[in-house]
Order: C-alpha cells, then sequence, then structure tokens
C-alpha cells in the first residue's frame, strides 16, 4: 500500500520528537527537561510500536504517568505576533482561515469513500485495513499543506503551532489512551466477575428495576472512574448485563447493550477522566474554572441517567 497507518504513525511520532526537542531548547520554561522527557517518551511509541517489548512498554506508561502526575509537564514560551497584526492577518484571510480545517473531514470521507479499493499497480493507494484513519491522515497533511500556502508559512510554523497546542492540553493528551489500557487491565483482571459476585451477593437482584438500576448506573460510576464507555461496557456487561439481564430477564442483548452504552455516555459528561470531551476544551478556550464543562453537562448528564434505566426496564424484553 501506498499510504499506511504505519507512516501516519511514523509521522506523528516525528513530530512529537520535534515538539520535545523545541521544549528542552525553551529556556524560559523551568521544567523544560522534565517537559522534552514527556513528550519524548509519547514519541517513542508512535516511532516503534509494536517493537516495544510489553514490560519496557509499561515501565514508558509508568514514567509518563510519573512526570504527569508530579506537575512536571509545564507549558513553555510561545513568540507571538501582536495582537494588531494577528486582527490584521485574520481580516485579510478572512473565511479562508475555515479552508484547512474543512480539508480534514473532506479529505477523510473522500479517502475512505471513493478511495477504498483505488489500486496503483499492485498497491493500495490507501491501507485496506485502516482505511478511515489512513485517509485522516492523508486530510491532516492536506490540511497542513493549504495551511502553510494560505497564511505564506513554513511546515515548521505549523510544528510551533502543534507545540502552543500540546502546551495548552497538557498531559490530558494522553489520558484517553492511557485509560484505554485500563480498560484492557480491568478485563484481564477478572473485574467484571468480581462485580458480578459483589452485585449477586448484596444486592436484591430479584427484582427486575434494582436490577436495571445497578446496570446502567454501573456503567456511567466506572466510565467516570474510567472516563471511556467502551471500557466500562465489558465490566459491566460480564458482570450484570449478561449473566443477570439477559440471563435471568431475558432481555433483548441488543437493546441492554444500546442503553447501557448511553448509560455510559451519561458518566462520560460528569468526569474530568474524559480529557478529550471535559478538559482539553477548558485548556483550549482558557477558561478560568477547570470543571466548567462538566458543571454545564451535570443537569443534563442525571436526568438523562435516571431515563435510561426506565427505558431499559420497559424495552429490555422487547
Amino acid at each position: 500500500m501506498i499510504v499506511s497507518l504505519d507512516y501516519v504513525y511514523l509521522l506523528v511520532g516525528v513530530l512529537l520528537a520535534i515538539v520535545a526537542v523545541l521544549s528542552v531548547r525553551d529556556k524560559a520554561n523551568p521544567r523544560r527537561f522534565t517537559t522534552a522527557a514527556f513528550w519524548g517518551l509519547y514519541a517513542l511509541v508512535y516511532l516503534l510500536g509494536e517493537r516495544i517489548p510489553p514490560l519496557a512498554g509499561g515501565v514508558l506508561m509508568i514514567a509518563m504517568a510519573l512526570i504527569a502526575g508530579f506537575g512536571w509537564v509545564r507549558a513553555g514560551r510561545h513568540d507571538a505576533l501582536p495582537e494588531s497584526e494577528r486582527q490584521a492577518s485574520a481580516a485579510r484571510l478572512g473565511h479562508k482561515l475555515l479552508i484547512p480545517a474543512l480539508a480534514v473531514p473532506v479529505v477523510t470521507v473522500i479517502g475512505s469513500t471513493l478511495l477504498k479499493d483505488v489500486k496503483i499497480g499492485e498497491l493500495f493507494v490507501l491501507d485496506p485495513k485502516n482505511l478511515t484513519l489512513a485517509a485522516l491522515g492523508v486530510g491532516a497533511v492536506v490540511a497542513l499543506a493549504l495551511a502553510c500556502r494560505l497564511t505564506r508559512s513554513s511546515p515548521m510554523q505549523g510544528v510551533r503551532e502543534l507545540r502552543r497546542l500540546l502546551d495548552a492540553i497538557g498531559w490530558a493528551l494522553v489520558l484517553p489512551h492511557f485509560l484505554a489500557v485500563l480498560g484492557l487491565l480491568f478485563t484481564e483482571a477478572g473485574v467484571s466477575k468480581a462485580v458480578a459476585h459483589v452485585v449477586t451477593s448484596y444486592v436484591n437482584m430479584d427484582l427486575r428495576l434494582v436490577a436495571v438500576a445497578v446496570y446502567c448506573v454501573g456503567m456511567a460510576l466506572f466510565t467516570i472512574v474510567m472516563g471511556n464507555g467502551f471500557a466500562a461496557f465489558p465490566v459491566m456487561a460480564g458482570g450484570v448485563g449478561i449473566p443477570v439481564l439477559v440471563g435471568v430477564y431475558h432481555a433483548n442483548p441488543a437493546i441492554m447493550a444500546a442503553i447501557g452504552m448511553f448509560s455510559a455516555y451519561c458518566g462520560t459528561l460528569m468526569t474530568p477522566m474524559a480529557a478529550t470531551f471535559n478538559i482539553v476544551p477548558v485548556a483550549l478556550l482558557e477558561l478560568p474554572d477547570r470543571h466548567a464543562v462538566i458543571r454545564a453537562q451535570l443537569p443534563t448528564a442525571l436526568p438523562l441517567l435516571v431515563a435510561n434505566i426506565f427505558l431499559l426496564y420497559f424495552l429490555m424484553d422487547r
């Protein structure tokens, strides 16, 4: 194939490595060495990938967690144009500024649909096993090229802007990856069996409404802990959904799974662990309240969770 997902990962790794170099050269950052180490270790994940031995990968993740946990990932200094020049540039470009941003989804859709089976010789244009992600990588490169063309800037300026965004987001950028690993760890450790034992031993599951409430609330709570509904699902589905709702009350598995995931998304609205949704926007918008997004979403999440309980109760055997 011409554009493999491995090439996209290598490109991401190279960009993160450059960000690490820029960070270590920023003498205005009091934590420049640890900040550079954090992004450098993250770059290794993409550059080496499956070539990293499992034990070394675990050590790498622990090192990144320690660096972030001790507050050693700090934002550096970024040379920005004066406000007057930025306003003048924005006025000159106008709505053309949206072209690079719109290019990403447009190229991704074109690549994943029209170029699905296209070959040049014997090679697929895009990785057929990871078509959407490969097309997304191409879209990002096209967007960078368009941005450089419109703003008359160099690709290196794009890398500097990447570093500025990474500094604004901080360690929260990697939290989804860590939480996905945590979900796998919970599954391998048999947490679903432990959940099944606890709820059947201490909760009266003879009442269908109680069983449904335990399942839906459990999905939300595990998502709050892990920040990922997909990580919470195997735990609660294996502990309550399949053995109790399907096995005892003969629930429709599709309805059980769908409303269960909807309940998990209620947890997503209420947790800072869902960094992509609740922490990153706060950082990018520079909001003074770190939990502003969560506070705004709570009045929606809690009633919706209650509604899901009653929906599953009345629809589970359809």
